[in-house]
């Protein structure tokens, strides 16, 4: 198995971590334009109410997803620590009794999800066309619970096993499948809402289904072996992913309080245009989110090996990177808002005009966005969940939360919502920034 260890033995060099890191790159991104896609078929063959149902049923998936990737993020770390440790049939079992522990998982969260989908969408006061469509997604998106929560740890997974091509082709080609999908169900079939979420659901299984299919071969440096339970591994597995975890419940109950604050400010159509805007951000935050995911496992593997000199390296490096891809995004993002929002609505419309305008203000987070996602997962990577949990709950709540109450009443209405995002990520970097500074010398980075 030495020679699949071979990536994390290279010197650590710009080159060298972005060769490692660029699959995670691309299918972070394709991922998150295959999710658009699905948002410009919805909106442009249905309607900006369902484009509006996709967004506020968010929270609901994101639910669903959270714990899942608390035990996926957190037990790669645990696992490759393992493998850097030269414990290479303990993080085999290991890895075995997460992926099941997953599975059970999704099959519970299902089950839910379908007992609860009606008293939770009926909480928001939506128009009976909107809750309409909610209802519809869920019930076609919850069949595929476990595919979609085995997907996401499978690409984990196939990146610390060092096969991140393969994890990039898996998702290119669930993409182009959810893509072609959608246009089948919905525009030729005409299934509506329901063919874009099982479009979703069957391309995200392509990921599911290769990645099983690989971890059941004894050659892979990762593979299935009887698991062992250890409480412990469960218990590390969940503490270090708790950040994971926080960000996937709390980002649900903003994008909750980000859809009420519009419902009450401009109606529907606020929640329709700021769900383009998340698109958007979405789209530029998967290029900060790839690159944490692709270098996660070297920092786990160069911190349970002990080599201070390579994570030091890799660290600031990362930094350097990210601060400057960041300054060439925002610029990016605030001259194309026009043309970009004009892919989901037509020019003129109202949405439009909200959309473009909310975009060049909120695209000021993109200065933030890729070091506070770097700093909660190189914590996540160094097996010290608690620091990883507190940055992205006071991040993605506390931050967020409070600028949602306070800069609307202070800025008068809708432009503070816009701002709210800026504002949180500008808090987060600020925290981050003092964190890792405090734990440099603990972690020798």
């Amino acid at each position: 198995m030495e020679n699949q260890l071979d990536s994390y033995h290279l010197p650590v060099t710009g080159r060298n971590i972005l060769r490692f890191a660029f699959p995670t790159i691309v299918m972070t991104v394709f991922n998150t334009f295959y999710t658009m896609v699905d948002g410009l078929f919805v909106s442009n063959l249905i309607g900006t109410s369902a484009l509006s149902a996709i967004n506020l049923t968010t929270p609901a998936i994101g639910l669903i997803t959270a714990v899942s990737g608390m035990l996926a993020t957190g037990g790669s770390a645990v696992v490759m620590k393992k493998m850097g440790e030269r414990r290479e049939q303990e993080a085999r079992q290991d890895f075995t009794l997460l992926i099941l522990t997953n599975a059970v998982v999704g099959a519970v969260m299902m089950v839910l999800g379908y007992a609860l989908m009606d008293h939770l969408l009926g909480t928001i006061g939506l128009s009976q066309e909107v809750f309409g469509y909610c209802r519809t997604y869920l019930r076609g998106y919850l069949i595929f619970t476990i595919p979609i929560l085995l997907m996401y740890n499978f690409s984990l997974y196939l990146i610390a096993a060092d096969k991140s091509r393969l994890s990039l082709i898996c998702t290119v080609a669930g993409g182009v499948t959810n893509i072609i999908l959608d246009y089948v169900f919905i525009a030729l079939l005409d299934m509506g809402i329901l063919g874009a979420a099982i479009a979703t659901g069957l391309g995200y299984s392509i990921t599911a289904a290769a990645g099983f299919l690989v971890f059941c071969r004894k050659d892979s440096l990762l593979h299935f072996q009887k698991p062992v339970f250890r409480g412990s591994v469960l218990f590390h597995a969940s503490t270090n992913g708790l950040s994971e975890l926080a960000t996937s419940l709390v980002s649900g109950i903003t994008t909750l309080l980000f859809n009420l604050a519009m419902l009450r400010y401009v109606g529907e159509d606020g929640v329709a245009a700021i769900t383009i805007i998340m698109y958007v951000l979405m789209f530029v935050s998967a290029l900060f989110i790839g690159y944490s995911y692709g270098v996660a496992p070297m920092i786990s593997y160069f911190h349970g090996e002990g080599n201070h000199e390579k994570l030091k390296k890799l660290v600031r490096f990362s930094i350097r990177f990210i601060a400057g891809a960041s300054a060439l995004c925002v610029v990016a993002s605030i001259a194309a808002s026009g043309p970009l929002v004009g892919i989901f609505t037509r020019p003129g419309t109202s949405v439009y005009d909200l959309a473009v305008t909310g975009n060049r203000l909120c695209s000021f987070a993109l200065l933030f966005v890729g070091l506070n996602v770097f700093a909660s997962g190189m914590f996540t990577a160094l097996s010290n969940g608690v620091v990883s949990a507190v940055l992205a709950f006071s991040r993605s709540f506390v931050f967020t939360v409070a600028s949602i109450q306070i800069l609307p009443v202070l800025l008068g209405g809708v432009t503070g919502v816009w701002l709210a995002t800026p504002a949180a990520e500008l808090l987060a970097v600020i925290m981050a920034a003092g964190m890792v500074v405090r734990y440099r010398k603990r972690y020798g980075y």
